[in-house]
């Protein structure tokens, strides 16, 4: 292509582009958050009433720390669902929980509970003529969060609109009713619920029954209508090529295949939903307080309390005695830092797990934690990071699958703990909306400061200083330590673009 040519190239494919980059004008209701179908009258409000009547002002809590029980109890609150299912998520992937899930909700709405479904547009794996198939049913909803207005490839829209579409939307909840709510840390996919070989996320989920999921569904209904929520057939031009009926056979392809079939045979071993309804899950019972950045940070208006990191910050107040973090994308940040070292001068005990450079999925969020790592350390604060493998010599069940942590908890005092979606990192504070929850439970918090005593330190490697003030690793417990001078394991090219990435001046970015 001679230098003309080019020149006629880029002044036809720059301004498509840069065409590219308005969403349509939607109509917004007045107050449409505020919901409308009366629930209580159902098989799951009926339980939710019978077992919350004697305990007013509080919620029942499960933990769902396993990633089959985590899978298995959406699939329950799916099909004990009757009325409404309000759904939301960070990433959605068409592997074989995301598509036995997606079904799963195309029943539900089959007879007849309204499903709403609301993606992140960067973070889903369907196609767009698939999502519009299922929000073509009657009963079914999709939109799309902050969507990108180039469909293929949407990566393109990082040029063309990146004030907006870097910013995404990290909620994740899943409600069934308005009276029953899963939350935490797990995206949708195999690799967050153990089905797949190659790879597991450790991470942490809560079941959450009471006055809370209500406030959880309103809280979804704000976003659903927000500025920045689309339905899937406004931001696409291509028409429904699929059939449900093709989709639910697609669907049937892969669940009939070996290894689906073992897993779901594994889900009937989990019967949590059952086990509630029927008032024997043994859940803890606590006041929970919801925080959630207000929907219009996805636009970068946000500010003040519409912030989540300003409410926890509010919330949690003043820790006196011990504050045990765990963050797979922990950036502490300068101002983050002096804080922590604040406490420890104070006596307070600091204990913080995060993933290491082995572990992570990305090399330069580890860098902006290794710049920091060497003041918290000189600040007393205790640092554990999470091997990529379990299974070392015996530490872990056999056949331990890759792990990196994904959960996003911490506890403060052993009285009160935190669970959510929110990493402690300049992302999640500034860019991403979050959600997340403070549960005021001595028995769940004291169970995170008991992992530390115990687990944490036999999965992790402890980073520390010499007498020298030079960094070291020791792995292992009792007289099987391993000692290691260099990021355990890493390799020398993760240790090298590490070291290069934390130099530069990305930490907004991470």
């Amino acid at each position: 292509m001679n230098f003309q040519r080019k020149k006629i190239f880029l002044a036809v494919i720059i301004p498509f582009f840069l065409g590219c980059g308005s969403l349509p004008v939607l109509e917004r209701e007045e107050k449409p958050y505020l919901s409308r179908e009366k629930t209580a009258d159902t098989q799951i409000g009926i339980a939710v009433s019978a077992q919350t009547e004697s305990r007013p002002g509080k919620n029942g809590i499960y933990a769902l720390e396993d990633p089959l029980d985590a899978f298995a109890a959406r699939m329950q609150l799916v099909e004990a669902a009757e009325k409404t299912l309000d759904v939301q998520y960070y990433i959605w992937r068409r592997d074989k929980t995301g598509l036995l899930l997606m079904e799963a909700l195309l029943q539900a709405a089959q007879r007849g509970v309204q499903v709403r479904l609301l993606l992140d547009d960067l973070g889903t794996g369907f196609r767009d003529e698939e999502l519009i198939a299922y929000d073509s049913h009657p009963n079914m909803s999709i939109r799309l969060f902050n969507p990108f207005t180039v469909r293929r490839p949407k990566s393109l829209g990082f040029l063309t609109d990146f004030h907006r579409v870097y910013r995404r939307m990290h909620n994740k909840s899943f409600t069934a009713d308005k009276q029953a709510s899963i939350v935490g840390g797990r995206n949708i996919g195999d690799d967050y619920f153990g089905a797949c070989e190659g790879h597991l996320w450790v991470d942490l989920d809560a079941l959450m029954v009471g006055p809370v999921a209500f406030e959880i569904n309103e809280d979804f209904s704000r976003y659903w209508h927000s500025r920045s929520a689309y339905p899937v057939d406004k931001v696409t031009s291509r028409k429904n090529e699929y059939s449900l009926k093709r989709l639910s056979g697609d669907i049937r392809e892969i669940v009939d295949c070996p290894s689906s079939a073992e897993y779901i045979d594994a889900l009937k071993s989990s019967d949590i939903i059952n086990l509630f309804l029927n008032e024997e899950l043994d859940l803890e019972w606590a006041r929970v307080r919801m925080i959630s950045d207000d929907p219009a940070k996805g636009l970068g208006e946000a500010k003040g309390d519409g912030l989540l990191i300003n409410q926890l910050e509010e919330l949690i107040g003043e820790p006196s005695e011990e504050v045990a973090l765990v963050s797979p994308y922990f950036v502490p940040t300068r101002v983050g830092t002096e804080f922590l070292r604040r406490l420890t001068d104070k006596g307070i005990r600091i204990r913080i797990l995060t993933n290491s450079l082995e572990a992570t999925n990305y090399i330069s969020v580890h860098a902006g934690y290794k710049r920091f790592r060497r003041d918290l350390l000189e600040a007393e604060a205790e640092l554990y990071e999470l091997r990529h493998i379990v299974e070392y010599e015996g530490v872990g069940p056999p056949g331990s699958p890759p792990t990196s942590l994904h959960a996003k908890t911490f506890a403060v005092d052993g009285k009160r703990i935190f669970i959510g979606s929110f990493n402690f990192n300049p992302r999640s504070a500034n860019r991403d909306t979050e959600l997340g929850f403070i549960i005021e439970s001595s028995y769940l918090a004291k169970q995170i400061h008991e992992a530390f005593d115990s687990i944490i330190p036999l999965n992790s490697y402890q980073a520390l200083l010499n007498e020298q003030g030079r960094l070291y690793w020791i792995e292992g417990y009792g007289e099987n330590l391993k000692y290691y001078s260099t990021e355990p394991r890493a390799g020398l090219w993760r240790r090298y673009a590490a070291g290069f990435l934390s130099l530069l001046p990305v930490e907004r970015f991470l």
